[in-house]
C-alpha cells in the first residue's frame, strides 16, 4: 500500500512495477494525483502552479521522463540568456556570473559587479586567501556565510537565493542538510577558492556544459499523467487515510472514500502487510501518532513553509529585462520573493509576442501572505512589478495557487532528526517513508526517495 500520490508516491509505485510487483494500491486524498506538481492553462498557455522544472544534473527526473516515453517533449532552459537580477537600493543589479549559491566562482566577474559594496568584495577576497576554520557539524547556512563572507553577502545574495529555492530562512537552514557539497568545500578551507578551482576543472574538460534546468514542453503535469496511466486503476483518488494502527504483522488503515456521488464519503477499513507513506512529514506524523508516538514526534519536528504562485499572462508582451528573473532580498521593503520570466527561461512555452511571469510570495519569512485575498494579491503584485520592472501594463489574465505547509525546511538539527526517524522505523518492519522531508526537496530527490522506499519494502 502507498499513501500519497505526489511524485514520490507515484515513483514508488512505478518502481514496484519495474521490479515485477503488481499487487498494490495507491491512495490519494485529493481528487487528482501529482501533489505540488500541477500544470494548468492560462490564456492558452501551459502554466506551472508548483515547480516549473528540475535540475538537469540530477538524473532521476530526466531518466524517468525518458522511460515514460516523454523524451521528445523534454525542453532545456535557454542558458544563453541566463541572468539573474537582484533588486537592491531601488534598482536591478545583476548577480555576478558564476555565483554558486554561497560564494563566487569567478572572482573577476564579482569585482566588476555593482551588486556588492567594495568592503564586501574585499571581505570575499580575504576569504579567498585565508585558511578558514572549518564550520561546526551543526551550523546554519547564515552562520557560515556571515562568519566567512560577511553580513552583506548573506543579506543581499545568499538569503534571496536560498529563499527562491527552499523558501527558507538562511539563519535556520542547516548547511550540511541543504548544501552538503558546499559544506564539504567549506571544511577544506576557503569556500570561494574551492568554487573557483572546481569551475576551472569543469572548464578544462571537453564538451559543453549541461543546461541548468529541464522541463516538458507542455508542462510537468505530462509526467504525472504518464505515471498515472502506467499505474492505472491502482490509484484511488478521494481516499483520505484517517488512522493507522498495527494489525498482526501488518497495518490497518481507516479511510474515508469520497466521490462526486458521495461527497460525505464512506468509511473503509483496509489491511496491508507493507506500507509506504509518501506524505508531508507533518501529515505522516498525524497518522502514526497511535502506532508510534516517538516516530510521530520526530516527523512533526520537521518544519514546513508555505508558498503561493501568481502566474500572469500579457498580450502583447511588455518590454522586460533580459534574464531568467529577479530575486528580492529580505531587507528591501517588498513582499515578493522572486519573479521568473518564463519566455526567457523556456522560450518554447510562450508564443511569440506574448509574456508569462511567475511571481512568488510566502516562504518562511512571510507565512501571512497566504491569507491575502486574490484581490489583495493582484493589487500587490501589480504594484510591486511596477516598482521592480517598471511594468505599467496590466496582465491580460492571472492565476493564483496557494501551497500551505508544502516546503520542508531542513533546519539545524535535521541530520539528528533523520537518525531518530530511521531508528524508530527499524522497529516497524514493512513501513517506509518517502517525500521531500528527508534527503532532498527537488523533483529528482523525491523520485529517488520513492524508488528507495519501494526497494526497501520489497526486501521484507
Amino acid at each position: 500500500m502507498i499513501v500519497g500520490a505526489g511524485i514520490a508516491g507515484l515513483a514508488a509505485g512505478f518502481e514496484l512495477l519495474r521490479q515485477g510487483y503488481e499487487n498494490f494500491r495507491l491512495l490519494e486524498a485529493a481528487d487528482r494525483p501529482g501533489g505540488v506538481i500541477s500544470t494548468g492553462q492560462l490564456a492558452g498557455m501551459a502554466i506551472e502552479e508548483g515547480p516549473d522544472s528540475f535540475l538537469t544534473e540530477k538524473p532521476a527526473a530526466l531518466q524517468l521522463c525518458r522511460e515514460l516515453g516523454l523524451g521528445e517533449q523534454l525542453v532545456c532552459s535557454n542558458d544563453a540568456a541566463r541572468r539573474t537580477w537582484i533588486w537592491r537600493k531601488h534598482r536591478l543589479r545583476a548577480l555576478p556570473e558564476g555565483w554558486q549559491m554561497l560564494a563566487p566562482a569567478r572572482p573577476l566577474a564579482l569585482w566588476r559587479s555593482d551588486l556588492l559594496s567594495w568592503s564586501a568584495k574585499a571581505r570575499i577576497a580575504r576569504e579567498f586567501f585565508t585558511l578558514s576554520r572549518a564550520p561546526a557539524s551543526e551550523t546554519s547556512v547564515g552562520a557560515l556565510v556571515r562568519a566567512r563572507l560577511g553580513a552583506e553577502v548573506l543579506e543581499v545574495v545568499v538569503a534571496p537565493l536560498l529563499s527562491g529555492v527552499y523558501g527558507g530562512d538562511a539563519d535556520e537552514l542547516s548547511l550540511d542538510a541543504v548544501l552538503p557539497r558546499l559544506a564539504q568545500m567549506a571544511r577544506q578551507g576557503s569556500l570561494s577558492r574551492s568554487l573557483w578551482r572546481a569551475r576551472r576543472r569543469r572548464s578544462a574538460k571537453a564538451g559543453a556544459s549541461l543546461p541548468l534546468f529541464t522541463t516538458l514542453r507542455n508542462g510537468l503535469g505530462g509526467c504525472i499523467a504518464a505515471l498515472a496511466a502506467r499505474l492505472d486503476s491502482r490509484i484511488e483518488t478521494g481516499c483520505r487515510v484517517l488512522r493507522i494502527t498495527k494489525s498482526g504483522e501488518g497495518f490497518q488503515l481507516e479511510c474515508r472514500h469520497s466521490s462526486p456521488e458521495s461527497p460525505a464519503g464512506r468509511i473503509l477499513q483496509i489491511h496491508c502487510c507493507r506500507l509506504i507513506l509518501a506524505l508531508p512529514a507533518w501529515a505522516a506524523a498525524e497518522l502514526l501518532q497511535e502506532l508510534d508516538g516517538e516516530l510521530a514526534l520526530q516527523l512533526a519536528a520537521i518544519p514546513y513553509a508555505s508558498s503561493l504562485t501568481v502566474n500572469l499572462a500579457y498580450s502583447p508582451a511588455p518590454p522586460l529585462h533580459d534574464g531568467f528573473g529577479v530575486l528580492i532580498p529580505p531587507g528591501e521593503s517588498l513582499r515578493m520573493r522572486a519573479c521568473t520570466v518564463i519566455q526567457h527561461k523556456f522560450p518554447a512555452r510562450v508564443p511569440p509576442g506574448r509574456a508569462l511571469l511567475r511571481v512568488f510570495y510566502g516562504g518562511a519569512r512571510d507565512p501571512e501572505a497566504l491569507a491575502l485575498s486574490d484581490e489583495q494579491l493582484l493589487a500587490l503584485v501589480t504594484a510591486e512589478l511596477r516598482t521592480i520592472l517598471g511594468l505599467k501594463q496590466p496582465p491580460s489574465a492571472a492565476h493564483i495557487r496557494r501551497w500551505p505547509r508544502a516546503m520542508a525546511q531542513y533546519t539545524v538539527g535535521h541530520a539528528g532528526r533523520l537518525q531518530r526517524i530511521q531508528a524508530a522505523l527499524a522497529g516497524h518492519a514493512g513501513l517506509a517513508l518517502a517525500g521531500n522531508a528527508y534527503r532532498g526537496i527537488g523533483i529528482s530527490d523525491c523520485i529517488e526517495s520513492g524508488y528507495a522506499a519501494a526497494r526497501t519494502l520489497l526486501q521484507f
